[in-house]
């Protein structure tokens, strides 16, 4: 058995002499838009000092003869970078930069060298045709256009959502941004090359790799750097100390940096941690070393901040102050941490005696025990100036909201946080904070995204939603462990009769907005089979718990369902939510939104200089309204090969309508039901040639 590893960057592990396959026993694709989202934003965080290497990690491949190669570990991350990758080639105006990209998931093929076009990665065979086709292919608009039961398997759907998530990410930077990331990933983002020649002896490396010993942490890297600075017999008593400290916050290497790259903000005020080592051993552990107070910084600093981390991970297991807990828990409603440094700090300058081991700031039993100032003494807790800590912990909730809601890059989130603390350690008071200042320009922009739709990532509808409920009860409510963002109409298939006073177009208008989402304990997976209003509203309410958030409760109240009585719905939510968060409303901002004939013009083209590109499923309506599409304009999909000729007249409703009448919503649809394919986007043409695929491109770039 042959085994070879060696470093590669991207741009060369993506070329001619890598035709890499996932073999049929590996597990399906299974990454999360989370997951995608995580790794573009270190990568993007990375590119910030463009000269450093990002790595990757390894791959394990089993080389099967002159070009092939099976990957045995690593099928996640080549995966996620090809959709990385074709969403920025999706973005691209450049024709020669996105002809780059495309080399890069796509083999040209060189006749010369006898090598095929072909994917420069091959999924299982379920799922590679998938891949290959919208993705690899460059159909990303057809893929943006399937419904989920166009997908036949749950990587499929990982995939579309994915690539809206990777897509949506993306579009919010500026032109010059993304090709300095694409720059980056291509020339210095490098993973481990790990070959062997069989399968049995990758299995034999991928063992070692990840199942045997127990390989360094960063926490044993400084512990080590920290404690030979210290004189004599104290070195073992400051070990455990160490160990004491960082064993509660659990063997996760991947939270354990996060800790200390958190840390690293706190207590240097920087933003770039790319080489955790390097840097906190530079920026943390030597200048206290140098001043010889290294014990001190093991015994109040680690020891603090530690114990913080784990507040601000389980605050519900806390004796801390029921308005704290909530207050946390609310932040941990987001789908970033960012945050997590202001709040470390807050947490350590409030509680004086973090450090102490004798504190029991974590309740002993899982019940919840009712907080008093007989529960903080017995506790030990030396709590002072909690209005201060209050004040810093709603600061910070609304301007990660704001924040949120205008899509604001990690790398900005953590350059706030960093300015928060230098601002906390300068005494300054909060409201007086630049990191945690929220101008009206972000206010505004904040107010007009929640008009509009909601972006693909499920925590966002969630977070507000959770806003606006807690708002109108007038305090905090428990979180339900499954507690999702639902709709509250059905989805607009196309398929299904529509209920009295709505139409197609108004289905698809009110989609993915607010007014139509309620919290609940169910999912819009499970109430996928219901098509009525009363039937999705019943499948809501089943679980008790729902009807603990009050704009839930309230659909039972609600007798007949209308686009002007969601619109009445939006109005109150949004209101909530900037009451919540003391953001100016308009209450008159959304009059006239309510129903597919008055809404000509979305939030979005109501304020066009804040708009940026989204993956959101484009409606032949939409296409229409922009004078792309004309009524009545004929449509062809032809299959020589099987001697097929389909035509579709473009409605003015929106809608296609096949010669013998049938009309269907959306491209995919009608190509889906009269010719068994899903591609529906690319197989409608013009008489000129032109595919709808190529018009629904040119409307979203105009948006």
């Amino acid at each position: 058995m042959a085994i070879s590893a060696f470093e590669l960057p991207l741009g060369k592990v993506f070329t001619s002499d890598y035709q890499l396959s996932i073999p049929s026993f590996q597990r399906a694709y299974s990454w999360r838009p989370g997951n995608v989202l995580q790794l573009l934003d270190d990568v993007r965080f990375a590119s910030q000092t463009q000269e450093t290497p990002y790595f990757l990690g390894s791959l394990i491949l089993v080389h099967d003869d002159d070009r092939a190669y099976e990957v045995i570990d690593g099928q996640q991350r080549l995966v996620s970078l090809t959709i990385i990758i074709a969403a920025l080639r999706e973005l691209e105006d450049d024709p020669a930069l996105a002809h780059d990209l495309t080399n890069l998931i796509l083999e040209p093929g060189d006749r010369l060298r006898h090598i095929e076009a072909a994917p420069r990665l091959t999924l299982r065979e379920r799922d590679a045709d998938f891949f290959a086709s919208y993705v690899q292919e460059g159909n990303l608009e057809s893929l943006f256009d399937l419904r989920d039961m166009d997908m036949a398997t749950n990587a499929q759907r990982n995939i579309h959502d994915n690539a809206q998530a990777a897509y949506d990410n993306l579009a919010g930077m500026e032109a010059q941004e993304r090709r300095r990331l694409a720059s980056y990933l291509v020339n210095k983002v490098t993973l481990v090359m790990v070959t062997t020649d069989d399968l049995q002896g990758a299995h034999r490396v991928f063992d070692v790799m990840n199942m045997r010993g127990m390989p360094l942490t960063v926490s044993d890297v400084f512990k080590s750097k920290a404690v030979s600075a210290i004189d004599g017999t104290a070195q073992d008593q400051y070990a455990a100390r160490w160990d004491d400290i960082m064993d509660p916050l659990g063997d996760d290497p991947a939270a354990c940096e996060a800790f200390f790259r958190d840390l690293h903000l706190v207590v240097s005020h920087k933003v770039d941690c790319s080489r955790l080592i390097d840097q906190f051993v530079g920026d943390v552990l030597n200048p206290r070393i140098t001043a010889g107070d290294i014990k001190t910084f093991i015994d109040d600093v680690l020891a603090s901040y530690a114990c913080a981390w784990r507040i601000v991970e389980q605050p519900t297991s806390t004796n801390l102050p029921p308005q704290v807990v909530s207050a946390l828990v609310a932040l941990r409603d987001y789908p970033n941490d960012d945050w997590k440094p202001i709040a470390m700090w807050a947490l350590v300058h409030s509680i004086r005696n973090l450090n102490n081991r004798d504190t029991a700031v974590f309740r002993s039993s899982a019940g919840h025990a009712r907080f008093s100032k007989d529960t903080r003494e017995s506790a030990g807790l030396d709590i002072h100036d909690l209005d201060r800590l209050m004040q810093i912990l709603h600061a910070t909730d609304r301007a990660w909201g704001v924040d949120c809601l205008n899509r604001v890059a990690s790398a900005q989130r953590r350059t706030r946080a960093a300015t928060t603390v230098r601002d906390l350690e300068k005494g300054v008071t909060p409201n007086a904070i630049a990191g945690l200042r929220v101008d009206q320009a972000a206010a505004r922009l904040a107010l007009i995204r929640m008009r509009g739709e909601m972006p693909n990532d499920p925590a966002v509808p969630r977070l507000l939603l959770i806003r606006a409920n807690e708002q109108k009860n007038g305090y905090a409510i428990s979180r339900p462990r499954s507690l999702s963002a639902v709709h509250i109409m059905p989805e607009p298939t196309g398929k299904d009769d529509l209920e009295a006073s709505w139409t197609q177009s108004d289905l698809e208008y009110w989609a993915e907005r607010l007014g139509n989402m309620a919290l609940s304990q169910s999912s819009d997976e499970r109430m996928s089979k219901f098509t009525t209003f009363e039937q999705r509203r019943a499948c809501m309410l089943a679980l008790a718990i729902s009807q603990q958030f009050p704009l839930t409760r309230e659909l039972e109240d609600i007798g007949t369902c209308t686009p002007q009585t969601l619109a009445a719905r939006q109005r109150d939510i949004i209101a909530l939510i900037a009451q919540y968060w003391q953001l100016p409303f308009d209450e008159h901002a959304d009059q006239g939104m309510s129903t597919a004939d008055n809404h000509g013009m979305t939030a979005d083209q109501i304020e066009p200089e804040t708009h940026t590109r989204s993956s959101r499923r484009v409606t032949i309506a939409a296409v229409l309204r922009a004078g792309l599409l004309t009524p009545g304009e004929r449509l062809t999909w032809q299959r020589p090969r099987k001697g097929e000729l389909w035509v579709a007249e473009v409605t003015p409703l929106g809608r296609l309508r096949m010669e013998d009448g049938t009309e269907y919503a959306t491209p995919t649809a009608a190509a889906r039901a009269v010719g068994g394919a899903s591609a529906g986007l690319n197989v409608w043409k013009r008489s000129d040639g032109t595919s709808l695929a190529d018009i629904w491109k040119q409307y979203r770039s105009r948006q």
